[in-house]
Order: structure tokens, then sequence, then C-alpha cells
């Protein structure tokens, strides 16, 4: 496979991994919930956990345990460095399990560990087989056209998420973890009053701001005095 379709792949399963996100949160809050720190509709690190297994897992096609544990493995150190990579970043965890059990730090657990096996083998056996059909019957040119737009619009996407994130860290880079339910309703509404895109950030993690804000009360004063 060339990069084109790679990178094709990556965009598909980024849109699966989202609509498989919308579906547990809105069974999870009875609400849809635009899930993934981009704006449009994708969460990149399903579309990078699909290429690595397509890269990686093809030589265990006939063999099914060993291309169920791999995936496993693969998905979830992908998931829990994700994590630790996006804490340091914006010093907030973006979710945690550590309500559940049989978990890492919060960061993976075995509640999200077997499905990853079972996506992992459905990927291989049966979506893959039919995405990668379909793509290779597309006139290359129009492949090429696809990939052009498509990279435009997600790098774009990218671009002004992480604009966005970052001046939500700046505006909480003086606050520490502690919990105090006053301080994240203040933090809430200057996010609301800043736009949609803010508002986007809010509604897909909530437990983002949850972790990013409070403190004491000079340090609150400090924080929103600007305002």
């Amino acid at each position: 496979m060339n990069l084109k379709l790679y990178f094709l792949l990556f965009i598909s399963y980024s849109i699966f991994g989202w609509v498989i996100e919308v579906i547990l949160k809105y069974d999870q809050y009875k609400r849809f919930i635009n899930r993934g720190f981009l704006i449009g509709p994708y969460c990149p690190i399903y579309g990078v956990g699909a290429v690595c297994m397509t890269l990686l897992l093809s030589k265990y096609i006939n063999y099914p345990v060993h291309l169920f544990m791999a995936a496993i493995i693969i998905c979830s150190i992908l998931e829990y460095m994700t994590s630790l990579i996006l804490e340091k970043i914006y010093h907030a965890r973006w979710w945690d399990y550590s309500t559940k059990r049989f978990n890492l730090n919060g960061r993976i657990c075995i509640n999200t560990m077997i499905p990853f096996g079972i996506l992992g083998m459905l990927m291989m056996y049966v979506f893959n087989p039919i995405v990668i059909v379909f793509y290779k019957s597309i006139n290359e040119k129009i492949i090429s056209i696809i990939c052009i737009i498509l990279l435009i619009i997600f790098i774009t996407d990218l671009i002004i998420s992480i604009v966005v994130l970052s001046k939500i860290r700046k505006d909480n880079k003086v606050l520490d973890k502690d919990n105090t339910e006053e301080m994240r309703s203040k933090v809430i509404e200057i996010i609301k009053s800043r736009g949609i895109l803010y508002r986007r950030l809010l509604r897909a993690y909530p437990n983002f701001i949850k972790k990013v804000v409070k403190n004491h009360k000079d340090i609150f004063i400090k924080l929103f005095c600007k305002y």
C-alpha cells in the first residue's frame, strides 16, 4: 500500500472512532457530545492505532490469538502514551480510569483493553479488506485530490484546535490539581464566554476542565483579575 492509502485509512478509522465515542457518550449522558479535541468528526488516536495495526499485524493474520493479543498491546501503549503526553502538555487528564478495576495509573484499564483486541480483529479480518479494496478501486487522480483536500482540512483543524487548547492552558497555568467546584464553575463561565470552539471543547471533555482548574482564593483572584 502507498502513503495515500494509509492516510485514507487514518482518516476513515479516525471518523469511525469518533462515531464509537459519540455513541458511548450518548449512552452515558443521554445527549450528543462531539468527542475528540479536534473540531471535526474524527478522533486521531483511532486512526493512528488502525494504521499501526495495519502495518504491524499483517504477519499475524493467520494467527487470531496472536493478533488479538498484539492489538491489545499496541492500542494500550498508544492510549497510555497519548494520555501521558497530553497531561504533560496541558497539565490535565483527558480521560481517567482511576475508578475502574485493573487500571494502570488511570490511563488504561481492562475495560478498554479487551474491546481494543476485538476491534483489532474486526479491523484486520472484516473492515480492512473492504475499505482497502474500495479505495484501490478509485481512480488514482481522484484519490490524490481527495487526499489533498482531506489533508488541508485536517491540518487546518489541527492548528485551530491547538491554538484553542494553548489559550486554555495559558489561562490555567497558575493552577494546581486541587478540586474546588466553585472554581470549576468560574472557569467554565470564562470558557463559554470565549466562543464556540471553547464551548465545543468543554462539551467534549468536561473532565479536562475538572482537572485543570481550581486552587486557593489568592490564586483564583490572580487568575481572573484580568477579566
